[in-house]
């Protein structure tokens, strides 16, 4: 989890590309849910695409950022 001196995930996405990707324990910050839901996520190809460096899962803001507005599109469609 996010320290309290670290900058709030979303506050970087609303302003801008972020100077770091992003990581698990962003997603599930940033989307109010549990980590392991992010993992599922990730297992079931439903949620922003993330990748890999070495072991480690990482997600570039652009990428949620398009998620995002993909998904609410999608829901503007459906009403």
């Amino acid at each position: 989890m996010a320290k309290p001196t670290d900058p709030d995930p979303r506050a970087t996405l609303r302003s801008g590309l972020p100077d770091r990707y992003l990581t698990p324990d962003d997603i599930a910050e940033m989307f109010e849910v549990p980590l392991e839901t992010v993992y599922q996520w990730r297992r079931k190809r439903t949620g922003p695409p993330g990748f890999r460096i070495g072991k480690h899962l990482r997600y570039d803001p652009a990428d949620v950022r398009a998620y995002v507005s993909q998904r609410k599109s999608a829901c503007q469609g459906a009403a």
